[in-house]
This record gives structure tokens, C-alpha cells and sequence, in this order.
């Protein structure tokens, strides 16, 4: 591992092998798991309520002595309540998403906190720049969940926001191995986020039969819809389908609001409703296989990619 990595200095890690903050997937267990292990483990906040997330920051503090973060969805509803408890908590990094940086990182960076911000084009890397963040995190549409609008693959946003921003870059969306890991580095980032791996661990908070779902799927098994409301990329279950059928005879968004309802995304992952669920995962879910324990996701990643390194070497 190079000594000189921009990511592992900001965050004193030991490795540059950020793991995703996703709703009902990231609690305190997976993060304490992957920062135990060298990496930047995140709690995933835009699932819980205010006092449930205090909960999961006060055991990540016991189960690590390492840096971990929270990642926050600025349009969650209790959103300043959020933000105080992790100033009153005193997480040293946060990871901001689906909002406009300028609103809260000025606060954050005046309590100690580093800021992280999720874009998906070159225009919002560099408003994120523009408003202070320590990092930007810059994600490709393959990934899961919420996503951009542009569809612009990781491969091709990374070089062209790698070319645009001074502050270091960390690169999301379709990554699960130490393969991609390197590619993502020799295209200009300076360290990786990934997710839907994670999902497939043991410490994952999310339901059995999600992990299970994403052990399964194959290539094609996803696909980006509900554009009008926000991107987003899920398996083609039951739910999807129904969505799909909406498109066909001609939809509105507030028939798909209607078809949304609350809470869809907790019914499939975290309570495993396979088929009335929203099951949020990326491209990449084609190429896991195993469900395992997070320290090992992180061990073989990072061997893979040291190894991947040596072969580039004498090519």
C-alpha cells in the first residue's frame, strides 16, 4: 500500500477501503467491523431515527478504537437533530448525500468534523469543492440505491472529475474487488467506496433473505427506475415489476408516489419481504457469491489488490 495516500492520511486509516453507509445495512456491527480491520467502516443514518443512530455511534465507539464515519441524506426529516447528535457525539467524519454541501459543512468542519460529500456529475464535485468538503466521493451509476440522472459510468466519472478537483477523490459504484479497486486508482482516485459487498456480510444489518437475493442475482439482475422521484437501482422483483407495468400503460409521479407508499425499502431489506420490497443493490451483486464476515471482505480485497499490482508491474 502506498505511504502517501491522500484518503489514509485525512482519516488515519490504514487502508484506502471506505465501506459504504447504506440504509438498513450499516449499523454500528459492520462498521466497527471494516474500521477494525484498516478501513473507514460507516454508520448509515438515513435509516434510523435520531436516538437510534446516537445508539449505534455509542457502540461503534465500544466495539472500535479506529476512525469510523455517519453517512447522512440531507433530505432526512429530522435533519438538524441528526447533525447535533453527531457534533454532541463528536464522529470525526461525515459523509453527506442527496443535498446541497454548503448547508451544513461549514458547521460540521467548525466542530472538528470532516466532511465528505456524494456527487455524480463533474458540476457537483466541484460545488462540493467549492463549499469545503475535505473529499468528494464520486459515484458511478452501476451502484445501488439512490443514484444520479446522467447515468455516467464509474469509469468514465472519475477521470473526468480526477481532472476537475484538487481535493482528494474517492471512487463508488460497481467496486468489490481489489481488481477494480486498482483500476479506480490508476484512473485517478485515491481510494474506493464500495457497498454492495458489504451487503453480503455477516454484520450487515439488513435480512437474511436480502443478503441471500444478492448472493443470487446475475448480470442483469438490476435495473435504474422511478427517475421522476429519485433514480434508483433495485432487483427486478415483484415491486419493480409493478413499477415497470406503471411505465407501460403510461404513469404519472404521484401514481408512482402512490404505488411507493412508506417505508418499501424496510420492508425488503431489513424485514425481507422478497416480493413487495424495494431491494436496493448494484451492478456489481452479478459477482458476489458468498455472504462473509466483514474483516474477510476486507482482507481479501485488499490482498487482491496488492497482488493485482505486482501483475500491472511486469506487464
Amino acid at each position: 500500500m502506498q505511504q502517501n495516500n491522500r484518503i489514509t492520511s485525512l482519516f488515519n486509516i490504514q487502508y484506502p477501503l471506505i465501506q459504504a453507509g447504506m440504509i438498513w445495512a450499516s449499523g454500528w456491527k459492520l462498521a466497527s467491523g471494516v474500521s477494525n480491520e484498516g478501513g473507514l467502516g460507516i454508520i448509515g443514518a438515513g435509516s434510523m431515527y435520531p436516538e437510534v443512530l446516537r445508539e449505534h455511534i455509542q457502540k461503534c465507539k465500544k466495539a472500535t478504537q479506529k476512525p469510523f464515519a455517519v453517512n447522512v441524506p440531507m433530505l432526512y426529516p429530522d435533519l438538524d437533530k441528526i447533525m447535533q447528535i453527531i457534533i454532541e457525539e463528536k464522529v470525526p467524519i461525515v459523509f453527506t448525500s442527496a443535498g446541497n454541501p454548503k448547508t451544513w459543512t461549514p458547521i460540521l468542519k467548525e466542530n472538528g468534523i470532516q466532511v465528505v460529500h456524494v456527487v455524480s456529475s463533474v458540476k457537483f464535485a466541484l460545488k462540493a469543492q467549492e463549499a469545503g468538503v475535505d473529499a468528494v466521493v464520486a459515484e458511478g451509476f452501476e451502484a445501488g440505491g439512490h443514484n444520479g440522472r446522467e447515468e455516467t459510468t464509474t469509469f468514465t466519472l472519475i477521470p473526468m472529475v480526477a481532472k476537475e478537483i484538487e481535493i482528494p477523490l474517492i471512487a463508488a459504484g460497481g467496486i468489490a474487488t481489489g481488481k477494480a479497486m486498482l483500476a479506480a486508482m490508476v484512473l485517478g482516485a485515491d481510494a474506493v467506496q464500495i457497498g454492495t459487498r458489504f451487503v453480503a456480510s455477516h454484520e450487515a444489518s439488513s435480512h437474511l433473505k436480502f443478503k441471500q437475493e444478492v448472493v443470487k442475482a446475475k448480470e442483469g439482475a438490476t435495473q435504474l427506475t422511478l427517475k421522476e422521484l429519485a433514480p434508483v437501482r433495485l432487483i427486478k422483483n415483484k415491486f419493480f415489476e409493478d413499477v415497470q407495468k406503471l411505465y407501460q400503460k403510461g404513469t404519472t409521479p404521484e401514481e408512482l408516489k402512490e404505488l411507493l407508499g412508506r417505508a418499501r425499502a424496510k420492508k425488503g431489506m431489513f424485514e425481507g419481504d422478497l416480493e413487495e420490497g424495494e431491494l436496493e443493490i448494484g451492478q456489481i451483486a452479478g459477482l458476489i457469491d458468498k455472504i462473509q464476515p466483514a474483516a474477510e471482505i476486507v482482507k481479501e480485497i485488499i490482498t487482491e489488490f496488492e497482488a493485482a499490482k505486482q501483475e500491472v508491474a511486469v506487464l
